[in-house]
Parts: structure tokens; sequence; C-alpha cells
């Protein structure tokens, strides 16, 4: 049984399975394998199946009083169902809930430094990646500017000429900002 929908904790279902195990066997023998009955609880010969209503052992009122409060004694219908309140958590299932709460805390604030961490790696990979980029660049660059044309074609020589002026406007776009590099646009240069 779920022990969800039907509001029995395993204590319960412990008493149950003892229960239906002395009946079957005729009280021969004791109830010894309690671990077992966690492994076999769920299959379909041990399933606890009720024919009538739920058997509540040792429900007795604790107070001596006078007026009764049992359901025979009230003016509602007897077919109604009585809600049972449900027991309160236990110290030691308390203490367990507790255990996964902070362990499941632990886990969280790893998987945060572990995430925490790869971003750092990730964001200086991608520092390194523009530093060498902006290295191999340079070098392109100062080929370029290095360039002997005179032994070229006046196309050739021409090409580097408009590829020379692409680095000094990059340059000077990337030194002192865009602000600068109006007269580049000049066509009179």
């Amino acid at each position: 049984m779920d022990n969800y929908r039907s509001r029995e904790n395993r204590t319960n279902e412990t008493i149950q399975a003892q229960m239906w195990f002395s009946a079957t066997r005729g009280g021969k023998k004791s109830f010894n394998h309690h671990e077992c009955w966690e492994v076999v609880k769920y299959c379909k010969r041990f399933i606890i199946i009720q024919m009538g209503p739920a058997v509540v052992l040792n429900e007795t009122s604790l107070r001596d009083s006078t007026t009764s409060d049992s359901p025979l004694d009230s003016p509602m219908s007897q077919d109604s169902p009585i809600e049972k309140e449900s027991r309160p958590i236990s110290r030691k299932a308390a203490k367990f809930l507790e255990e996964i709460a902070r362990q499941n805390a632990i886990r969280i604030e790893m998987e945060q430094k572990r995430q925490d961490n790869e971003m750092a790696i990730q964001a200086e990979y991608a520092r390194e990646m523009e530093y060498l980029r902006k290295k191999d660049m340079d070098k392109t660059d100062r080929e370029t500017m290095a360039m002997d044309t005179s032994h070229m074609s006046p196309e050739t020589k021409q090409f580097w000429k408009l590829e020379r002026r692409d680095v000094m406007r990059r340059r000077l776009f990337r030194d002192d900002g865009p602000s600068n590099t109006d007269w580049l646009n000049d066509e009179n240069h």
C-alpha cells in the first residue's frame, strides 16, 4: 500500500504484515524478517487487501468525562466518514528530513560553486582567445604595413595600399575612438 494514500505509517504496515503472517501460518512461527518486508511489500502475494473497515488498534479516550464524544451519540448519520487527524511527525523522521534538507542545501551550494567556477573558466578562456586573436591580427597588420611593394604591379600596389589604409583605420579606431577616423573617409588622401 502507498503510505501517502492509505495514511498509514510503516509501523502499521509492519503490524499488518505480522498479523497476516500469523493468520496464514497458524501462529506456528514468529515473524523475524522485518527487513524483508521493505523488499516484498509491493509483491502481489503480500499486498494486504482490506475486506471491511480498517481496524484501528488502541484507540481509546484518554480523558474521563461524563459527556460522550463518540459518533454513536452524535446526531449525524452513521454512514458519514470520520476523518482522523494525521499523526505528528516523529523526532527520528524530523531529524531525517532535516538531514535531507541540509544535504540538499550542501548539494545546491556545491552545484552553484561548480557553475561559478565553470563560468570563470569560460570567461578566462574567452579573454585568452580574444588576446590571441588581437595578437594574430597585430602580427598580420605589421606584416601588411612592412610589405615591400616596389617590385609589384600597379594593381597589386593599389591592393596593398588599400590594405594599409584598412590597417590604419582599424588602429586609429581602436586607439582613439571613432571621432578621429573621419579624415580616412575622404577620397582626397
